[in-house]
């Protein structure tokens, strides 16, 4: 007895420990500063849990980090500035249809992806390695197309967890086994009519496609990640995982999103959601040059306007610009319009304040709130979901057009072209939403019910991350289909053997139709034979 209660006393101590004050290494090199608040969300909840996190990033944060968490800050080369600089300039100003801006997007991901290769090899990342005394008990990788960086889990010998900034989409989903549910979960390209259960039989053939079309980039961007996670991790041994058996060993893939948001999908367990984890559940005091703002805008309330952290002024036709200027600055309420360059404005106006950089989920957890006018982005619409905001989205690039297109669909705002944007469209549509009820009694509807959950998005975090960590990698959650291929997981080979099967099933009762039918045929001929002989 006294034996168990020591062994008892030992197991409890070593849940404590696993869990109580852990390293962890946050890897998120995404260069969009949006992405890495969402993951510095995560790693702030796990900071106020104890535990000790160092976060490697290629930016300085914009939000509050806690004492607990190190930055290692590895910023882009000038070069790689101005190359991602009129990457977006382009985007954002040019409308020349959908090969241009695919063409602009992989050329700004190529970027992307050298920039995130080349923080694996500085120095300021690779002593993390050489030090002797460091140890971590856990690696969390935000995802961005750099699936090469999850051979750092495989250095520091420790589980490894995926953070993704939306929901599942197959290229994340794929790392833990999860469904694709291309039979009925859309994609971003189909587009279903409000209260459309299902969709019908061209959308699914589309969906199809899209999906098809996905799968196939997604192989060819694994032929560029396993070339570059081979040059990072070439001087290992030969026991040293490859790429693929990387894949394997993801024990959780958290996403920013909530089911209640879009089409319902299965999910496995190692697919856990959080969306909504940058809202804080009590908002912070504004600064004094915005409270002031604020506080003068009682009577007739007044408007955020955003266009998202990678969007810059300079990247805005100066003629768009100032179109919305002309419209904002008519308008009764206060304008909080975030401008990067405040020596080069579109205008000047009473009613508006320009700012480099705004608390966007606190202003929108401001009860003077009107309006949010943005550019669609997912964590922007997230949040003013939470906090019960209608909205007007003029998307740009990217997944803002679609995330705009599913906001207005829901009753939540209203959508306006931002390439063909004129004075009267942008004041027509400002005016609807700012007097119509009916969007903001949409979106608070759904507000209650997105925050209606068991857990809330920072206790998942936490109990998941640490849940992890007890279980030394969580194995028993992961699903057989990550262990399965193609022909596998699509039953291909069951359907071939059972085609065979019919086949020859087939092919016997033919065989056998034709023996049957020739000895017929030739009882019968012999019968009618012996007539004709006894006839004669």
């Amino acid at each position: 007895m006294i034996i168990f209660k020591i062994l008892l006393i030992l197991g409890i101590s070593w849940q404590i420990a696993i869990t109580d004050g852990a390293n962890i290494l946050g890897i998120f090199t995404s260069h969009s500063p949006s992405h890495l608040i969402v993951h510095l969300s995560v790693a702030n909840v796990l900071a106020e849990r104890g535990h000790n996190i160092t976060v490697v990033a290629s930016s300085q944060p914009k939000i509050a980090i806690h004492k607990n968490i190190t930055m290692i800050v590895v910023p882009l080369t000038k070069e790689q500035e101005v190359i991602m600089h009129r990457s977006m300039e382009k985007m954002a100003s040019n409308n020349d249809g959908f090969l241009t801006l695919i063409r602009n997007f992989f050329g700004s991901l190529k970027i992307f992806i050298d920039a995130q290769a080349d923080i694996l090899k500085d120095p300021r990342f690779t002593k993390l390695y050489e030090s002797e005394d460091t140890k971590y008990d856990l690696v969390m990788c935000g995802f961005f197309m750099n699936t090469f960086q999850l051979g750092v889990a495989a250095k520091f010998k420790a589980p490894l967890i995926v953070t993704w900034t939306s929901a599942a989409m197959s290229m994340v989903g794929r790392m833990v086994g999860n469904p694709s549910g291309v039979e009925y979960v859309p994609s971003h390209t189909v587009n279903m009519d409000k209260g459309q259960v299902k969709m019908n039989f061209l959308q699914r053939l589309k969906n199809f496609l899209s999906y098809t079309v996905f799968d196939i980039l997604t192989f060819i961007m694994d032929i560029r990640m396993k070339q570059i996670y081979n040059d990072i991790f070439q001087d290992e041994d030969d026991s040293f995982p490859t790429l693929d058996e990387m894949y394997k060993n993801v024990s959780l893939v958290f996403c920013n999103s909530h089911f209640s948001e879009a089409s319902i999908k299965a999910q496995v367990p190692a697919v856990v959601e959080i969306g909504g984890i940058q809202v804080k559940e009590k908002p912070n005091r504004l600064p004094e040059n915005l409270e002031t703002f604020i506080e003068n805008s009682s009577e007739h309330g007044f408007i955020l306007f955003s266009l998202g952290t990678n969007v810059k002024g300079s990247h805005v036709k100066s003629e768009i610009a100032k179109r919305i200027f002309n419209v904002l600055s008519k308008l009764k309420q206060n304008i909080i319009w975030k401008w990067d360059d405040l020596k080069h404005t579109p205008g000047n106006s009473s009613n508006i304040l320009y700012t480099k950089w705004l608390p966007q989920d606190d202003i929108l957890a401001h009860p003077y709130l009107k309006l949010f006018i943005t550019h669609a982005g997912k964590g922007g619409i997230a949040e003013a979901q939470y906090h019960g905001v209608p909205m007007l989205a003029i998307p740009i690039f990217g997944d803002q057009h679609p995330n705009a297109l599913h906001m207005v669909q829901a009753g939540y705002g209203l959508m306006v072209n931002y390439f063909t944007l004129s004075e009267e469209v942008l004041s027509s549509s400002l005016q609807e939403v700012l007097h119509n009820p009916i969007y903001r009694e949409n979106v608070q509807r759904f507000s209650r019910l997105y925050r209606d959950r068991p857990l809330s998005a920072r206790e998942n975090v936490a109990y998941w991350t640490e849940y992890v960590m007890r279980h030394r990698g969580a194995t028993h959650m992961q699903s057989p289909l990550v262990h399965m291929n193609f022909i596998e997981s699509s039953n291909l080979d069951v359907y071939v053997v059972i085609l065979l099967i019919l086949y020859i099933m087939i092919v016997i009762c033919r065989c056998g139709f034709l023996f049957v039918k020739r000895k017929v045929c030739d009882k019968k001929c012999k019968k009618n034979s012996k007539i004709k002989n006894k006839m004669n």
